[in-house]
C-alpha cells in the first residue's frame, strides 16, 4: 500500500501494535481534535515528530560539544578524578537499591 502525501510517495507497513491506555488515549484524542485522519496516521506523525525532535537534539549537543572542544584550554572547567567522577550517582543507587530491597523484605 502506498501513500501519496506532501509532494513524495511513501510506502505505509502495515504492522499490529500494542498501546498502554494512555497512549491510545493520545492518540485518538489528535485524531478526534483533527490533527490527523486516523489512529494510524496519528501514530506514523507522531513518531516522525519525535524523529525530527531526536535529531534536533542530537545536532545541538554536537553543536555544543564542538563549541566546548574549541575553547582553549584555560577556559576548560576542571573535573573531578575518574574515581570519583561517578561517585555521588554511586552512593544513590546504592541508597535506591537498600531501599527497595527493604522494601521487598516487608
Amino acid at each position: 500500500m502506498e501513500h501519496h502525501g506532501r509532494g513524495h510517495r511513501m510506502t505505509v507497513h502495515k504492522q499490529s501494535v500494542s498501546f498502554t491506555d494512555a497512549a491510545f488515549a493520545f492518540a485518538r484524542e489528535l485524531v478526534e481534535a483533527g490533527e490527523y485522519p486516523n489512529v494510524s496516521a496519528a501514530v506514523s506523525g507522531e513518531m516522525a515528530r519525535a524523529k525530527a525532535a531526536r535529531e534536533r537534539e542530537r545536532t545541538l549537543l554536537e553543536a555544543e560539544v564542538q563549541r566546548r572542544l574549541a575553547l582553549p584550554p584555560d577556559q576548560w572547567e576542571p573535573v573531578a578524578a575518574l574515581g570519583t567522577f561517578t561517585s555521588s550517582a554511586r552512593d544513590h543507587l546504592a541508597r535506591l537499591k537498600s531501599a527497595q530491597e527493604t522494601g521487598m523484605k516487608s
